[in-house]
C-alpha cells in the first residue's frame, strides 16, 4: 500500500518536474484546453441565468412552487355569499399557517383620462401577490400593508395606462378618477411593464378596494368571484390541496363544487427546461470535442521530441507501466491546471453584471450563484480531456524499442 502511494506521489512531483522544464511547450498547448474549459463552465453557469430567466416568467403567470388555485361554485348557478367565503378562507389560512395568500378577480372599471372615460381592466388582488407572482415593477413600489388604510385607494397601472396620463412623476402622488355609482379618486403609486402585444390600459388594485367600489346589488348577483391562491412547500402541496377542498366542501354542504388546483409550471410534469438544457448540453460537448481534439494532436507531436528521453529512461530500468503512468500524469497534471484557469476565466465571465444584463435581457430579479457545478463539470472535463489525450502518447511511449529511442 506504502509503495503504491509513493509511486503515485512520485509520478505526480515527475509530471510537475516535466511541465515546469517544458513551460512554453506546456503553455502553447494548454491554450486550448483553457479556453475550452471556460467555454464549457461559461455555456453551463450561463444557462442556469437563462434558466432562472425562464423559471420567474413562468412564476410571474402560474406563481411559485406550489402555487393552489381554490375555486367554489354552485351547482343551481347562484352565487355563494362573499362573506362566508371570505370567513372560511382566513379560516384556512390561519389553520394551515400559510403566509402567502391573495384573492385573484378580473374585472372592469370605468377611468375618466383626459381624452374622455374608458373601460380598463381592473385586477384585484391582496398584497401578497405580488410576490407570489413575482410582479415586476418599471417604476414605484407594490401595494404595502398600509395602502389597505388609505382613504384615497391605491392603484398600480401599467405602462399603457401611464403613458395616456402623461408618464408624470410618481412622487408628487398623481391621481386618477374611477368613475362609478360613486367617482372616487385613486392615488397612482406604481407602473408594472406590458408586453409588446398589450395595447390597453390596467391596473391593479386591492381586492377589499375593488369589492368597495363594486355596487352592493351587483356583489349580490354575483359580480364578485374571486379565484382564491396560496403558497404552500412543494413537498406539502398535495396534503394541503386534498386538505383544504375537504375542509371547504364539508363546511359549504352539498350543492356547491370545489376545485383545489395546482397551476405553477412545476405541476406539469414535463421538464420546462429540457430544451434549454439540451442546447446547453450539445454547446458544451461540441467545445470539449475540439478541446480534446486539439490536445491529442499537440500531444503526439510533442512526444515525438521525447523519443530519446524515453529510451534513456527505460535502459535505465524505468518500467512500461511507470512509462506509460508518467506520460499519462503529464497529460492529467497540465490540463488540470489548465481548467483551473479556465473555470476562473469563466467565473469572471458569468459574474460580469454586463454579460447577466445582456442574458436576462431584464426579466431576472435573482440572480443566481455561479453554480458550483459548472465548476466542477469543468474540472472534471479537463481531467477527462487529459486523460484521453494522454492515453495514446502513453501508449506508443511503451511501445517504443530501447535502442530505436536512444538511436533516434
Amino acid at each position: 500500500m506504502n509503495r503504491l502511494i509513493s509511486n503515485v506521489v512520485g509520478s505526480f512531483v515527475e509530471a510537475w518536474q516535466e511541465l515546469r522544464i517544458h513551460k512554453t511547450r506546456v503553455m502553447l498547448s494548454l491554450i486550448g484546453v483553457a479556453v475550452a474549459v471556460c467555454a464549457i463552465t461559461t455555456v453551463v453557469g450561463l444557462g442556469a441565468v437563462a434558466q432562472q430567466s425562464i423559471v420567474e416568467q413562468n412564476e410571474r403567470n402560474g406563481g411559485r412552487s406550489a402555487t393552489l388555485s381554490l375555486y367554489v361554485s354552485s351547482n343551481d348557478g347562484t352565487p355563494v355569499d362573499a362573506d362566508v367565503m371570505q370567513e372560511l378562507w382566513a379560516k384556512e389560512i390561519e389553520r394551515y399557517g400559510i403566509d402567502y395568500a391573495s384573492r385573484v378577480m378580473y374585472g372592469t372599471q370605468t377611468v375618466q383620462f383626459t381624452d374622455g372615460a374608458a373601460p380598463v381592466q381592473a385586477i384585484g388582488v391582496d398584497q401578497p401577490y405580488g410576490t407570489m407572482h413575482r410582479v415586476k415593477l418599471s417604476d414605484g413600489a407594490w401595494f404595502t400593508p398600509d395602502d389597505a388604510e388609505r382613504l384615497a385607494p391605491a392603484v398600480l397601472v401599467n405602462e399603457v395606462f401611464y403613458d395616456r396620463i402623461g408618464r408624470p412623476d410618481l412622487s408628487t402622488h398623481p391621481t386618477t378618477t374611477l368613475l362609478g355609482a360613486q367617482p372616487t379618486t385613486a392615488v397612482i403609486t406604481g407602473v408594472y411593464p406590458v408586453s409588446t402585444w398589450e395595447t390597453e390600459p390596467a391596473m391593479y388594485v386591492l381586492m377589499d378596494t375593488l369589492i368597495a367600489l363594486t355596487p352592493p346589488d351587483q356583489i349580490a348577483q354575483g359580480a364578485i368571484m374571486p379565484n382564491y391562491e396560496l403558497w404552500v412547500p412543494p413537498e406539502a402541496s398535495d396534503d394541503i390541496m386534498a386538505a383544504v377542498q375537504r375542509d371547504m366542501e364539508g363546511a359549504l354542504g352539498a350543492g356547491t363544487q370545489v376545485s383545489v388546483n395546482r397551476q405553477d409550471y412545476a405541476a406539469y410534469n414535463e421538464d420546462p427546461f429540457a430544451s434549454i438544457k439540451l442546447l446547453v448540453g450539445g454547446v458544451a460537448a461540441l467545445v470539449l470535442l475540439l478541446g480534446a481534439l486539439g490536445l491529442v494532436n499537440i500531444a503526439l507531436v510533442t512526444l515525438k521530441q521525447r523519443i530519446r528521453e524515453i529510451g534513456v529512461r527505460r535502459s535505465f530500468g524505468a518500467t512500461a507501466g511507470r512509462v506509460f503512468f508518467a506520460v499519462m500524469m503529464e497529460s492529467i497534471v497540465a490540463t488540470l491546471v489548465a481548467g483551473v484557469a479556465g473555470v476562473i476565466g469563466a467565473v469572471l465571465i458569468v459574474t460580469n453584471p454586463a454579460i447577466q444584463g445582456f442574458i436576462a435581457q431584464g426579466s431576472v430579479t435573482d440572480f443566481p450563484p455561479f453554480p458550483v457545478e459548472a465548476a466542477l463539470l469543468g474540472l472534471a472535463c479537463a481531467t477527462v480531456v487529459g486523460a484521453l489525450a494522454g492515453l495514446l502518447p502513453a501508449l506508443v511511449a511503451v511501445r517504443v524499442k530501447v535502442i530505436d529511442a536512444i538511436r533516434y
